[in-house]
């Protein structure tokens, strides 16, 4: 599945990212993408995912691999975006 933007394109336009945010958004679209009558529902997902991992990791317990992806997802957005590094904005 090819993604709509080159990894390389993203950090050129936002230095920020870090090869981990690249890595972590290039998946997660990938996922996304490759089934575009749930993209919607994937996405919604995704982002539940991102605040259990939030949540997990201020209570002091590890998120699961799934929920970890999610958190660096979009940690890549906000950098992306110009905000912060919550969920919540």
């Amino acid at each position: 599945m090819r993604i709509p933007v080159a990894p390389d394109d993203l950090r050129r336009r936002f230095p920020s990212l870090t090869d981990d945010d690249l890595e972590a958004w290039t998946e997660v679209t990938r996922r996304l993408l490759a089934q575009p009558a749930r993209r919607g529902e994937r996405l919604s997902e995704v982002l539940a995912a991102a605040v259990r991992a939030e949540e997990k990791e201020a209570a002091g317990v590890a998120p699961e691999a799934d929920e970890t992806l999610a958190r660096r997802y979009t940690r890549a957005l906000a950098k992306m975006q110009g905000r912060g590094q919550t969920v919540s904005g």
